[in-house]
């Protein structure tokens, strides 16, 4: 790829940033726009006329993600090449398309090369330049927005308020306190306070590399025309909206997780964690009972937190710089200060600790999960599990046991055929299987 191909489709979408008030990946006006050179295309189209036999020329760019009336005449020159053949005539002009003999030899040793086939690949610049535009530094949550997005929950007054500037620092943050308390669900609310779409690529191309970015597992896809700024423009469907993503990783993380991941079978190559998580939040959560030391994650992340980018190898071994772009949550049961030295805590200037309820949220925890189970609230019966099961027993309140206790409840009552009735007799019966399940508390 040429470095005046790389300049014309980088001016493409730093045009659009200007003309639009939202970041917007405009629709390629001819394959030169795309940034891509024309081999890689031809080769993404004979690999997946080889998976499918034929296909119309409609059907081929919708797969690579690319406007037909831009990618036609690449099928005909291919055609003219000897390398595809008409197998019939398709709707509004179009044909049907399949490999001849030399194409398939083509296809067959490029999906030996590398078996990705997919959209056509997005340049690793134009993704840079998509993540400044939509950082989630250049948004400030009001305290409006907060309320609103913790509205369903309870959280108290005072929580938020400290929640809010940590928030907005984008410098990180440690949730810490005891299990069961909510620290996962308020972190993953978090994200929900900032509102906003963005756009991200399907897959990313570098040094000849496919990196696949879209993950279904962590990004949500939403409609497009949803936004009114977006419903007179056309898009770049190479890219794909969905809501800020809130990468949530637990126990099972690794420091591989946190490099491109390469598969030498098929030589296709997966975004790390921290990628996938640019524009939102990374929740790391439980943190401390990973299989790798605390303090080897945290050296991992001591310099992209201070310099707000981040250096990934790629499998031909180029090191290539990316922007780390998110709010870093660190969820865990332990105290701060065990797990980390000064020189990263610093560094996470916000640790707020997620107490145990009072009373009065306890019973207001009852009172929201018993319309949830479409149960009575009974104040009396809160008051008999308070004063019989906790009180005695100098046992902690926490905000998770509401839920766990009325859907043991739920179950007991459904096994007998009988309706969801909080009374003192079934807490007897709930409280001693579940606390039995936790007596370490």
């Amino acid at each position: 790829m040429s470095s005046g191909t790389a300049t014309m489709a980088g001016m493409g979408m730093l045009e659009s940033l200007l003309n639009d008030d939202a970041y917007h990946p405009p629709e390629p006006r001819s394959l030169e726009e795309t940034g891509v050179s024309p081999v890689v295309i031809e080769t993404l189209a004979v690999k997946y006329l080889l998976q499918v036999g034929s296909s119309s020329g409609r059907d081929v760019a919708k797969r690579l993600c690319l406007p037909f009336a831009i990618l036609e005449d690449l099928l005909l020159a291919l055609r003219s090449r000897q390398i595809l053949e008409h197998k019939g005539q398709a709707q509004l002009g179009d044909y049907y398309y399949g490999l001849t003999d030399q194409g398939a030899d083509r296809a067959r040793a490029a999906m030996r090369a590398c078996a990705y086939v997919g959209p056509v690949p997005v340049l690793l610049d134009d993704y840079i330049l998509s993540v400044d535009a939509q950082t989630i530094r250049a948004e400030a949550a009001k305290k409006n927005q907060l309320e609103d997005a913790f509205s369903d929950i309870s959280v108290e007054q005072e929580m938020l308020d400290m929640l809010g500037p940590a928030i907005n620092s984008g410098a990180g943050l440690f949730l810490y306190g005891a299990p069961g308390n909510g620290k996962t669900t308020i972190a993953k609310r978090i994200t929900k306070c900032f509102g906003q779409s963005i756009w991200i690529p399907r897959t990313i191309t570098e040094d000849g590399q496919f990196i696949k970015y879209y993950d279904a597992s962590f990004h949500e896809a939403v409609n497009a025309g949803e936004s009114s700024i977006l419903r007179t423009a056309s898009h770049d469907a190479r890219w794909i909206k969905i809501t800020r993503p809130t990468v949530v990783v637990g126990g099972e993380l690794t420091m591989d997780t946190l490099e491109i991941r390469h598969d030498p079978k098929t030589n296709v190559s997966e975004a790390s964690l921290q990628m996938k998580s640019n524009c939102g939040c990374l929740l790391i959560d439980d943190f401390g009972r990973q299989r790798i030391e605390p303090t080897e994650l945290l050296n991992r992340w001591i310099v992209p937190l201070e310099n707000r980018h981040d250096f990934l190898t790629l499998a031909t071994g180029k090191k290539i710089q990316v922007p780390f772009e998110q709010l870093i949550i660190f969820s865990t049961n332990l105290e701060p200060c065990d797990l980390a030295d000064d020189a990263f805590l610093r560094r996470i200037p916000y640790k707020i600790e997620v107490g145990d309820p009072g009373v009065a949220e306890f019973r207001k925890l009852f009172e929201i999960f018993c319309h949830n189970f479409s149960c009575a609230y009974q104040p009396e019966a809160v008051d008999y599990l308070l004063q019989t099961h906790y009180r005695p027993n100098d046992r902690p309140m926490r905000r998770c046991q509401p839920r766990d206790l009325l859907n043991q409840i739920r179950n007991y009552c459904t096994y007998n055929d009988m309706p969801i009735q909080l009374r003192p007799e079934i807490i007897d019966r709930v409280v001693k299987s579940y606390f039995t399940a936790v007596a370490g508390e």
